[in-house]
């Protein structure tokens, strides 16, 4: 009898620890989630879209009020758009809507593209057009070559006081990788 009951506990406590493994975790910050992102190609938008799902987050997506075209994004043309906003300091893209209720919110994924080894402009135009001071901000990236350590870099220099999180890529945006920039 004895041995049977060590068995059913055994097994209750295996099979709770398999289901722990296999359930995405919360985020480690357990308030109110919103996961923003912009994408000029669909890659940040799939990656979003999968965090917003395992973070129970609200998705929004951060658009330019004039879209960008393929030629806009031609990053090898000096004249193209990216290339112009990219190498202009203070361009700040127009944004086609802002978050309403941002206030309501504790942490704030911030997806993008990687330009030139950083963020796009249009990120700093969001930034600047929401009060998100008091939250915490946890960049993540999508990227064909470049990694996410300097866009970090220069979002904690050109916004010191706000609270930003380490941050990673999300290239394929697969459950553990999510796990990882949610812990």
């Amino acid at each position: 009898m004895m041995k049977k009951l060590l068995a059913i506990i055994a097994g209750a406590a295996t099979l709770g620890c398999a289901q722990a493994q296999s359930e995405p975790a919360a985020p480690a910050n357990s308030g109110k989630v919103l996961v923003v992102y912009f994408s000029a190609t669909g890659t940040t938008a799939d990656a979003a879209k999968k965090l917003a799902q395992v973070t129970n987050g609200t998705l929004h997506a951060i658009t330019p009020k004039l879209p960008y075209s393929s030629a806009d994004l031609d990053w090898r043309d000096h004249k193209s758009r990216c290339y112009v906003e990219m190498h202009d300091p203070a361009s700040r893209p127009e944004i086609s809507s802002t978050v309403t209720g941002i206030e309501d919110y504790d942490t704030v994924y911030i997806g993008f593209p990687i330009w030139w080894d950083t963020y796009p402009s249009i990120i700093a135009t969001f930034i600047e057009a929401h009060q998100l001071q008091g939250k915490t901000l946890v960049p993540f990236a999508t990227s064909g070559g470049s990694g996410i350590s300097t866009s970090v870099s220069n979002l904690k220099k050109n916004y010191p006081k706000l609270t930003w999180k380490k941050g990673l890529l999300l290239n394929g945006a697969d459950a553990q990788r999510i796990h990882d920039l949610i812990k």
